[in-house]
């Protein structure tokens, strides 16, 4: 049987009841499909930076660069850390420091009463390219006083790479449209974006490649996202248009990410958020988890196991086995263990 080493740090708020719900599901998906998962579980939190002051250490990080095959995490930020450290450390510390440059997010409508939007929508089936290791979130810039001046990073070598991936995944994927999004009419950095995409848009004469302004998408995304196929843009904007993505599809309850290097562990998380005011309530959607888990399996090698966990998704929320977040009265641990019934 083969087997997969994976990190668990399950985080703060509502991410360790996530998980801890999620991995029984994965477990069993893993098992029907004939291999294994050697789980560690990492103590990394705000509870233990706390009591240690530490955030991530640098063992540790060596440990997940070196040793694992995949991070599966669960959320972070908590109030009894108002600066975020341990997060910052932890979330962003291994985005940089992987240099796991994709920011993959599915958008993808599982049933057609999840969506707010009018009830002829029935297709929604999209992806977003996110960069993930360059933009404004390196936090370069400076504070003088009153002057506050954050500077965006976008390098040639950042831009195309993360360009390529979207093309190669829509080709892999058998997708035929790939739209580019950026800001180049306000912001005159955003031009290495033009350059990269119209030349590396004619090495995919299948595809076809279209440009839209981040606000313009904006708008389109909600008044016609079924024409959708394959979004690709910067860090800022791959944020923004992720969660409003999340929100035409059910909320971020159901949002799955993944964190990519090609060649090199990933980092995986579902995109909630730790929302401390919820923590212990059991009411918590693992749904967002289960489909992060997928994407881990897709990116081990066993898209079938993927698939069959997102079918068992889609397979609970029709049978009305839901958390509040989605209409629902079933706690956590309900949600979770009609997945597995489901598988």
């Amino acid at each position: 049987m083969r087997r997969h080493a994976v990190a668990i740090i399950a985080g703060d708020g509502i991410g360790p009841e996530v998980i801890e719900a999620a991995i029984p599901v994965l477990d069993g998906a893993a098992a029907k499909h004939g291999f294994g998962l050697d789980l560690e579980r990492l103590p990394y939190s705000a509870t233990h930076y706390l009591k240690t002051r530490e955030t991530l250490p640098e063992a540790a990080f060596r440990h997940l660069r070196d040793d694992v095959d995949a991070i599966f995490l669960g959320a972070l930020g908590d109030p009894r850390v108002p600066g975020n450290e341990h997060a910052r450390d932890i979330l962003l510390g291994l985005r940089f420091r992987l240099d796991l440059y994709i920011n993959f997010r599915p958008v993808r409508l599982l049933h057609p009463d999840l969506t707010p939007l009018r009830a002829d929508r029935r297709t929604i089936d999209f992806v977003i390219f996110r960069e993930n290791a360059e933009g404004v979130y390196l936090g370069r810039g400076r504070i003088t006083g009153d002057e506050y001046v954050a500077e965006e990073v976008n390098t040639a070598k950042g831009v195309e790479r993360i360009i390529r991936a979207a093309f190669e995944w829509a080709r892999a994927h058998g997708r035929t449209r790939v739209t580019m999004s950026d800001k180049s009419n306000a912001v005159p950095a955003h031009l290495v974006w033009q350059q990269k995409f119209k030349a590396i848009s004619q090495e995919y004469p299948a595809i076809t490649p279209e440009h839209r302004y981040v606000d313009a998408l904006a708008l389109e995304l909600v008044r016609e996202p079924e024409r959708f196929q394959v979004v690709v843009t910067n860090n800022l904007y791959g944020d923004i248009l992720s969660d409003l993505g999340a929100g035409l599809v059910g909320g971020l309850g159901l949002a799955a990410s993944a964190n990519l290097h090609p060649g090199r562990a990933g980092l995986f998380e579902p995109v909630h958020g730790s929302a401390p005011p919820l923590a212990g309530k059991g009411v918590a959607n693992p749904m967002a988890a289960v489909l992060t888990g997928a994407l881990m399996f897709e990116q081990l090698g066993h898209a079938q196991a993927a698939r069959d966990l997102e079918r068992a998704v889609q397979q609970t929320i029709a049978a009305g086995v839901r958390t509040p977040d989605l209409g629902g009265k079933s706690t956590t641990r309900e949600v979770a263990e009609a997945i597995s019934a489901a598988l």
